[in-house]
């Protein structure tokens, strides 16, 4: 034995070596856990946990308590007093909650990706981070009710971090601290018992905002039957969906007419860029601000500043210049196609679309909880959609969109999505895997405001990209792009590329980025 260790050991029985400088490593600790709680096979093999209880109050108010998870990232946690009931949930597709007033609601934003992260943590059981894409810090040395912790911070895959306290002598679990649903809790574990080979906790602390429940398990069940209803939407609070599709060739039929409406805007968008490494720290972050108008509803944007700082005059020609190119593409683009149309017209023939309609989804997805809820101001339907099991996909954006689940947020009356929330719950492969390999958990948000009481426009884009293409090694990239400053023009007398000078401003307020 080395004369150091000699010495560390010695230090360790007088007690002077710091509890830090021992565990470090958070993937150590996490692996220690695992192995206290039953072990990585055990845990694995958990398909479902349901756990029912009792609780009191800080203010003598008594309840139960139930908390159900089901593999892959469905979650449900439930607290009862009188006539309150408090849930907080996810399907797997959205997250939703019921508050003290018994309001139903869609979370959306970081509330709705707080309690996604949540579902992915408790059906992790921290078996695999690297797998799950949960990137761990090991923070420092805590106190947890007068007792020595190892505090670990994990960041889900889209950024939503949770700090979570371990026993160095147990090695389990004795405190959990996040914001989910847009509420602070705090939870800490005792009384650890074994269910099926696997350590539960059967005295449970939990701090919602300033509200306490003490809560003692009375029933534990693992891998009992659960079934998917448990995480919906109550039925109660469902609508009949309408004709799907009817309302999506609406879509379709309307999107002419609303991209010729865009073509009266113009905006300035800024795009933030980071790629992470393998532990989930900042690797590289750009940010880049654009102007933009929109032609037959595609995007035209016009760089102007990268990392907040101008391009300079050398630069901003040769911008103005790519520019220019892509409207001339874009325009012969449009021509070739209205000659197609045309000569298809006199031939009595109908030419197909270029790319797939929105139909698409009627095919490959199915749809499920629907409900009526405000968004923005609006009325809006609101549904899940999940892949349609039953459908055969026989093209690469059909078997692309058999991978998504998610929700999506639609405006009737202006026949138009007004948020979109998408995840792959499958790996989607380009070329076999060759191109491109869009990893599960890869997910979106878009995001529109209604503007001037006639056309819902970007206002928010979000994407967490796990990939690899070419076979090169894997990366992981976020994309925020946030759309603002909406002003009213006619592209017809746009005679710059840049911002159009002298625009007359919306009659609103222009939009503020999320």
């Amino acid at each position: 034995m080395r004369p150091r260790h000699l010495i560390l050991l010695f230090a360790l029985s007088l007690g002077v070596v710091p509890l830090t400088s021992l565990a470090q490593e958070p993937a150590k600790i996490v692996e220690q856990y695992v192995k206290a709680a039953g072990g990585g096979h055990a845990l694995s093999k958990i398909r479902t946990l349901a756990l029912e209880g009792a609780f009191t109050t800080d203010d003598g108010k008594s309840g139960t308590f139930t908390l159900d998870t089901k593999l892959p990232n469905r979650y449900y946690m439930e607290l009862l007093v009188g006539d309150q009931n408090l849930i907080e949930a996810y399907n797997g597709k959205s997250a939703w909650h019921r508050d003290a007033s018994g309001e139903l609601g869609t979370l959306v934003g970081p509330d709705g990706m707080q309690l996604e992260a949540a579902a992915q943590y408790y059906n992790s059981r921290l078996v695999n981070p690297k797998k799950e894409k949960i990137a761990l810090a090991f923070v420092g040395k805590a106190q947890v009710r007068g007792k020595d912790a190892l505090e670990l911070e994990l960041t889900s895959a889209t950024g939503m971090k949770r700090h979570v306290f371990f026993d160095p002598q147990s090695h389990l679990i004795l405190k959990e601290a996040a914001t989910v649903g847009g509420v602070e809790e705090e939870i800490l574990y005792d009384d650890y018992r074994a269910v099926e080979g696997v350590r539960v906790p059967n005295k449970i602390e939990l701090h919602r905002n300033d509200a306490k429940y003490d809560i003692t398990v009375t029933r534990a069940v693992v891998n009992g039957t659960i079934g998917e209803r448990v995480f919906d939407f109550p039925i109660k609070s469902q609508i009949k969906l309408p004709d799907l599709k009817a309302l999506f060739k609406e879509i379709d039929d309307n999107q002419k007419a609303i991209d010729k409406i865009k073509e009266n805007y113009a905006g300035t968008e800024v795009e933030e860029e980071s790629e992470y490494d393998g532990d989930g720290k900042v690797k590289k972050r750009e940010q880049r601000e654009s102007t933009f108008f929109y032609l037959d509803g595609d995007e035209i944007t016009t760089l102007i500043k990268k990392d907040g700082k101008p391009l300079d005059e050398k630069e901003q020609e040769k911008e103005n210049e790519r520019v220019r190119k892509r409207i001339e593409e874009h325009q012969k683009r449009r021509a070739k196609k209205e000659a197609k149309e045309e000569k298809a017209k006199e031939e009595g023939k109908s030419e197909d679309k270029d790319e797939p309609g929105i139909e698409v989804f009627l095919r490959a997805c199915q749809f499920v909880n629907p409900r009526r809820e405000r968004f923005r101001g609006q009325d809006v339907l609101v549904f899940d959609f999940e892949p349609n099991p039953e459908f055969k996909p026989h093209n690469l954006a059909e078997k692309i969109i058999q991978k998504l689940a998610g929700v999506v947020w639609v405006d009737e009356k202006a026949h138009d999505v007004a948020r979109l929330e998408a995840y792959f719950v499958r790996d989607a492969r380009i070329a076999g895997g060759l191109l491109a390999n869009l990893q599960k958990g890869t997910s979106f948000v878009f995001e529109q405001a209604y503007i001037n009481n006639e056309v819902w426009l970007p206002t928010y884009l979000e994407a967490h990209l796990g990939a690899r293409v070419l076979l090169v090694k894997g990366f992981k990239v976020n994309v925020v792009t946030r759309y603002s400053d909406y002003r009213k023009f006619n592209v017809e007398t746009l005679s710059t590329i840049a911002k159009p000078k002298g625009a007359e401003p919306a009659a609103e307020t222009p939009v503020k980025p999320q």
